[in-house]
C-alpha cells in the first residue's frame, strides 16, 4: 500500500499507464487486442532468437566441421609442387600466432571394387605432424590413425565404406590419374590399399570423397618423389586469421612462389551465403515484430476513445497535456516491454533446448529436416549470441514506442470542455 502511494504521488503518469495496461478491463475487446498485442510482439521476439540461434549454431558447427579436416592455412606453391619446403615450413613456424605445421600431398584418383567405383581426393599425410593441424584423428569410429608408410594402408570416410561395404583389414584398389608407359601402351596405374581406419567427419562432402594415406605411399604412387603439395598451418588464434595469413605471405612469397590460402578464403562463398541469410532472416523477422507492435496502436486508440472522460477529468484536476502524453506512452511500452521480455524467455529457452525438441519432432512425425546426403550438417545446432538478444530485444522496446506515438499525442490534445460536455 505503501509503496502505491509511492507511485501516486510521484509517478503517476506511471501508476495509471499500469492500471490501464491491465488486461481485466471493462472493455474486453480492448483486453483481448491488448493481450494480442503483447502475444504477437512475445512470438516475434521468440522466433528471431531461435532463428538467429540457429543460423548462429550452422555456421559455428559448419566452420568446426570444416577444421576437423581443413586447415586453417595452407601453403602452396604457384608452380606444381614444393622441393625444399623444409626451409619454407621453419620461416612459417617462426612466425606469432602459428600453433603448428605439416606437409601434405594432395592427389586426385579412382577408388575401386569390382564394378563399383568412386572419385575421391587423396591426401597424403604424415600421421605424427598431420595430428597437430587437424582434428580427424579424433573422428575416427574404427582403426587407428597411425598408417605405416609401406604398408599402403588407407583411411577413409563412413559413407564411402558404406558405399562400399568396406570394414577394417578390407582390400580397395586406387587408380591413380596418372598413367605408366609401356611397349604396349598407356596403362592405369593401379595399387591395393588395406582400409587402417574409419573416420566420421559429421560432413558428407569429406565422410564420402575424401581417403588419406601415409604422405611416402602418396610420394611414391603418384611419383612425386620427396615433393609435397603443400603446407598446411593450425593458428593459435582462428580471429587472427587474416592477420596471419598476411604474415606468412609477406615472410615467404617472395617472389609470388606461393599461394596462401586460409579457411575464410577458401570457403568464402558459403560463409557469406550463411551471414546474407542471417541478415535477410533477421529483416523479415523484425518486420513480423513490426506487424505485432502495431496492435499497439489499435489498442491506445480505442483506450483513448474509452478514457476520454477519464482524461479530461485529469486535466481538470491539474494534469498537463505532457503528462497525458506519458500516460499512454508508457502504457504502449509496458505492453511492449512484456512481449519482449516473455519473447526473449521463451526464445532463450527454446533456443537452448533445440538438440532435444528437434529430435522428439523428428521421431513423434517420422521425418528428418536435414538429410545428410543433402546437407552439410545432418542436427540443428544453436548457439545464442549476448548480441542478437540486446538486438532483438531493442527492436521490440523501439517499435511499441514508436507505435505509442500517434495515440499519445492524440490522447493529449483532446480538449476537457468539449469532451465533459457530451458525458
Amino acid at each position: 500500500m505503501i509503496k502505491e502511494d509511492f507511485f501516486k504521488e510521484h509517478f503517476y503518469e506511471l501508476w495509471i499507464a499500469s492500471r490501464y495496461t491491465r488486461l481485466r478491463n471493462k472493455n474486453n475487446f480492448i483486453s483481448f487486442i491488448s493481450l494480442t498485442s503483447i502475444i504477437g510482439i512475445a512470438l516475434g521476439v521468440m522466433a528471431l532468437i531461435v532463428v538467429l540461434s540457429v543460423m548462429n549454431g550452422f555456421q559455428s558447427e559448419l566452420r568446426a566441421r570444416i577444421l576437423n579436416v581443413a586447415s586453417d592455412v595452407e601453403v602452396i606453391s604457384a608452380a606444381s609442387n614444393l622441393g625444399d619446403w623444409q626451409e619454407t615450413e621453419r620461416k612459417i613456424s617462426s612466425l606469432n600466432n602459428i600453433e603448428s605445421t605439416a606437409p601434405f600431398t594432395s592427389s586426385q584418383a579412382l577408388v575401386s571394387i569390382g564394378k563399383y567405383n568412386r572419385g575421391v581426393l587423396v591426401r597424403g599425410v604424415d600421421p605424427e605432424n598431420e595430428s597437430t593441424v587437424s582434428n580427424l584423428e579424433q573422428q575416427l569410429t574404427a582403426g587407428d590413425f597411425k598408417v605405416t608408410p609401406g604398408k599402403f594402408e588407407i583411411l577413409i570416410g563412413i559413407d564411402l565404406a558404406r558405399y562400399f561395404s568396406l570394414d577394417l583389414g578390407d582390400k580397395i584398389s586406387m587408380i591413380s590419374s596418372q598413367a605408366n608407359f609401356s611397349p604396349v601402351g598407356m596403362l592405369p596405374r593401379i595399387k591395393q590399399f588395406t582400409v587402417a581406419g574409419i573416420f566420421d567427419a559429421g560432413m558428407y562432402e569429406y565422410d564420402a570423397g575424401l581417403v588419406l594415406i601415409h604422405m611416402k605411399d602418396a610420394q611414391k604412387f603418384f611419383q612425386m618423389g620427396s615433393e609435397i603439395s603443400g603446407i598446411r598451418v593450425k593458428l593459435k588464434d582462428l580471429d587472427k586469421t587474416s592477420e596471419s595469413s598476411a604474415a606468412i605471405n609477406n615472410a615467404i612469397n617472395a617472389g609470388n612462389k606461393f599461394y596462401v590460402l586460409d579457411w575464410t578464403k577458401k570457403h568464402t562463398n558459403l560463409f557469406s551465403a550463411i551471414q546474407l541469410e542471417k541478415k535477410v532472416m533477421s529483416i523479415i523477422l523484425t518486420l513480423i515484430i513490426a506487424v505485432a507492435a502495431f496492435n499497439i496502436v489499435s489498442t491506445l486508440v480505442m483506450g483513448v476513445t474509452e478514457k476520454k472522460s477519464d482524461i479530461a477529468i485529469l486535466r481538470t484536476i491539474g494534469a498537463s497535456q505532457l503528462s497525458i502524453l506519458l500516460i499512454f506512452m508508457l502504457q504502449g511500452a509496458l505492453t511492449g516491454i512484456m512481449g519482449t521480455f516473455l519473447g526473449v524467455f521463451i526464445g532463450i529457452l527454446i533456443a537452448a533446448n533445440i538438440d532435444i525438441i528437434i529430435p522428439f519432432i523428428e521421431g513423434f512425425f517420422g521425418i528428418q529436416f536435414l538429410a545428410k546426403d543433402i546437407y552439410y550438417i545432418s542436427e540443428v545446432p544453436s548457439k545464442i549470441l549476448s548480441s542478437d538478444i540486446v538486438y532483438i530485444s531493442f527492436m521490440g522496446l523501439f517499435l511499441s514506442f514508436v507505435a505509442s506515438i500517434y495515440p499519445s499525442i492524440k490522447a493529449s490534445k483532446l480538449d476537457p470542455a468539449v469532451t465533459l460536455k457530451y458525458e
